[in-house]
Order: structure tokens, then C-alpha cells, then sequence
């Protein structure tokens, strides 16, 4: 069996990040269950991504994820595939997926993603 469609490495010490991923897998368990979508704690692997160049703090900054063919996916993007994988979420992958919007919303999660991250840092969650 291939690999999966999507690898999504993000991190279990933040509670909002990790309540996220929780959600999603529920929504997404039967991809899950099939293997074309995994969910991954960084902190057990913290040089998972390190031959794409990501560092254990960039995945605790911002979501990280390996398509299929093993390509690089950051923050909003990952975001948008997640969206597009699962039921009933599509529309938001081609919301704020879109050309048009996905300048801002790259720029919407970066910032978010910039106060989640400090916020956590603050509170000795890395």
C-alpha cells in the first residue's frame, strides 16, 4: 500500500491546536482508518520534517503536512487540504482556498498562528 494522501505533523502540547486535530480526525476516521490521511505528533519526532527544512519549533508555529508525493505543505495550505479531505468542508478549502482569497488567508493564519504560538510559549507549552 502506498503511502498516505496526506501526513498532517502538528502539536499535541497545544491545547487548541490538538482539539483541532481531534475534531478533525473524528470527522475524518474513515480516511484515517484507511490510511490516506495521517495526524502526527512532532514532539516524539521532532526531525520528522528536518529534510524539508522544518524545525521542531516551525511545526509548533504553524501546521505542517507531506502530500503523497512527499511535498511540503504550510499553515493555511494545510488548513485548506485538510478542508478539502474532509466531509462536508469542501466548501471551505474553495472559500478561502480560492485565488482571490488565499493571500489573506495565509496572512489571517500566520497571525493567528504567530499569538497561538506565543500564548503557548507563555504558558511552558513547547
Amino acid at each position: 500500500m502506498a503511502g498516505p494522501a496526506l501526513t498532517v505533523w502538528y502539536n499535541t502540547r497545544c491545547p487548541v491546536c490538538d482539539a483541532g486535530i481531534t475534531r478533525q480526525k473524528r470527522r475524518l476516521i474513515a480516511a484515517v482508518k484507511a490510511g490516506r490521511i495521517e495526524f502526527r505528533d512532532i514532539n516524539p519526532e521532532p526531525d520528522a520534517l528536518a529534510r524539508h527544512g522544518a524545525s521542531l519549533e516551525d511545526i509548533r508555529r504553524r501546521l505542517h503536512a507531506t502530500d503523497a508525493d512527499g511535498r511540503l505543505l504550510v499553515g493555511a495550505d494545510v488548513a485548506i487540504a485538510v478542508w478539502k479531505a474532509t466531509p462536508g468542508e469542501g466548501w471551505l478549502a474553495t472559500l478561502f482556498g480560492n485565488r482571490l482569497a488565499l493571500p489573506l488567508t495565509r496572512l489571517a493564519y500566520d497571525r493567528f498562528a504567530d499569538l497561538l504560538y506565543a500564548w503557548n510559549r507563555r504558558n511552558g507549552r513547547w
